[in-house]
């Protein structure tokens, strides 16, 4: 490692004192059935010569246990690698989302640290920062035939400081999903194309139902505010990500605060967003909740338990920055305390190939292979393509190893700026003034 263990020791008991905030897990999603696919491009894999005697991998993730995704995984993609290759197994261990990074950095700590991990896009540089990753650029010599296939927005998240410390694994964001039985009822012919529609159309929700709201979420946090900064304009930070005063507290992302500000004060958003009443699924399908955003993990999810009401979906609403949300996924990483790291680099070729990754695409998985876009399955499935397009204009969350305390700082920011004890204004000068200090350590 680069760093001293005790350096390392250390920072992982501070991190695992964080209470983290990132996309949550994704989940199954069933889509039609595969078609043929044209492959444009076929990446040339430098053989790896077999092991003298059968080794295991160890490959954690956060597929929930009884998740399409899960079986998947366990019961087709692993029988098939293990077939090509005899003489590796893949021992997959299911670690819930919100206990992922505690029991990583304590067996990073104790020097067992698995093989592999499929790791939140926003948990990379952190964990590179710490030295415990492997360069994959340095390490894999067909490197960059992945590199130029992957969709750039996904594989950016794996760069940090000069290096590819991972490659993309899967890619989402989230799009603008409403109730069409609401918008119906009150006259609304289409979903909303810019920020002053979503004004228009809170007054004819409201007149509609006195009681319904035009938009819910589940709290402040980046993962909800991004795409509204973004859209109006704004950023967290500079783009070297050095400092966050004249950023978030600069008058583009004011303005999207006090957008908000002033919906949640007309009763456009709901409660929720500060805990209050019913949760934002079940307020959408009870014909409360006129329109959330959200991935398409939710499909599935929602139809399991809504099975007579329907999403539609468009593009997230622009602003003076566009339509702009944000990009969610995992990515696969190697750890320098890997007893098989050539082994474990077969497995993310076998995991990047078109088969693996349309083999998930049928459980909810958006490939990040560019090329698997073009066919005829990506093109035909029910709800991807909307995901796709906006997929062009999404960005990544801040690639820093000191994320986790930004997106606290932001989501304590938009607490005290909807609870009213502070303006927007000031809220974001004191966030922006925090984070600064942050990035100065």
């Amino acid at each position: 490692m680069k760093k001293t263990s005790l350096t390392i020791i250390g920072t992982l008991i501070m991190m695992c004192m964080v209470i983290t905030a990132c996309a949550p897990a994704a989940t199954p999603t069933a889509g039609p059935s595969p078609t043929p696919v044209v492959i444009k491009e076929t990446v040339v894999v430098t053989p790896t010569p077999a092991p003298a005697g059968p080794v295991t991998i160890t490959f954690w993730h956060t597929y929930n246990e009884v998740s399409p995704e899960n079986k998947m995984l366990v019961e087709t993609l692993i029988p098939m690698f293990e077939a090509e290759h005899p003489n590796i197994k893949v021992e997959s261990l299911v670690v819930p989302w919100e206990d992922f990074r505690r029991k990583l950095f304590a067996a990073i700590a104790g020097g067992v640290a698995p093989d592999l991990i499929r790791s939140d896009i926003i948990w990379v540089p952190e964990l590179a920062d710490m030295g415990a990753l492997v360069a994959l650029d340095e390490a894999m010599p067909d490197f960059d035939q992945y590199k130029k296939i992957m969709f750039p927005g996904p594989l950016s998240t794996n760069y940090w400081k000069g290096h590819y410390y991972g490659l993309p694994l899967d890619t989402n964001t989230k799009v603008w999903l409403y109730n069409k039985e609401m918008y119906d009822a009150a006259g609304i012919t289409e979903p909303p194309k810019t920020m002053d529609d979503l004004v228009a159309q809170c007054e004819a929700i409201k007149k509609a139902n006195p009681n319904a709201y035009l938009f819910a979420a589940d709290g402040t946090w980046a993962w909800v505010m991004l795409p509204w900064i973004w859209s109006f304009g704004g950023d967290i930070t500079d783009p070297d990500v050095t400092r966050a005063s004249g950023y978030l507290n600069g008058p583009k992302t004011v303005a999207a605060y006090e957008f908000w500000l002033k919906m949640y004060k007309d009763g456009c958003f709901a409660p929720v967003i500060l805990g209050s009443g019913i949760d934002p699924w079940t307020g959408f399908a009870q014909d409360l909740y006129a329109s959330l955003d959200n991935g398409p993990w939710m499909y599935p999810i929602f139809e399991a338990q809504f099975p007579n009401k329907k999403l539609h979906a468009s593009l997230f609403p622009a602003g003076d920055g566009g339509s702009i949300n944000v990009v969610g996924g995992e990515d696969i990483v190697l750890f320098k305390q890997s007893k098989h790291p050539q082994e474990a680099m077969e497995f993310i070729r076998f995991a990047l190939s078109p088969e693996y990754q349309l083999k998930m695409a049928e459980v909810g998985q958006i490939p990040v292979r560019m090329d698997l876009i073009e066919s005829d399955y990506m093109k035909n499935h029910p709800y991807y393509p909307i995901f796709l397009e906006q997929l062009k204009t999404s960005k990544a969350r801040t690639a820093h190893p000191a994320w986790s305390k930004m997106d606290e700082i932001v989501t304590n920011a938009g607490q005290l700026i909807l609870r009213g004890e502070k303006t927007p204004q000031e809220a974001l000068d004191e966030a922006a003034a925090q984070i600064d200090a942050l990035l100065g350590q």
